[in-house]
């Protein structure tokens, strides 16, 4: 089971736990403002933007370059951009955090 710590743009934690599924799909049944995934989860629309937090760069990894493109439709991307559609619950490492972003 993987704990993923959430911070929201207006700086509230939301710490969640899931075993399987998209970090995205777990941030929204958890209610996370500013992670909507209105696109189901299919790498279209950047609506679950992430920033990972330095520490976990290297253990998260890059994106994809279907993902990276979608990225630069999106006015707040760092280094450190994600969507949260494409990384796996159960991929991820145990106590994660992710910034959403703006």
């Amino acid at each position: 089971m993987a704990k993923i710590t959430f911070i929201t743009s207006n700086n509230e934690t939301i710490i969640a736990e899931g075993t399987s599924g998209s970090v995205m799909e777990l941030a929204v049944k958890n209610k996370v403002k500013g992670i909507d995934g209105d696109c189901g989860g299919v790498c279209s629309c950047a609506t679950c933007h992430v920033h990972v937090n330095e520490e976990f760069w290297s253990a998260v990894g890059k994106p994809s370059e279907l993902e990276s493109d979608m990225l630069e439709f999106d006015d707040n991307v760092s280094e450190y951009s994600r969507l949260s559609c494409q990384l796996k619950v159960e991929e991820v490492p145990d106590g994660l955090i992710l910034k959403v972003a703006k």
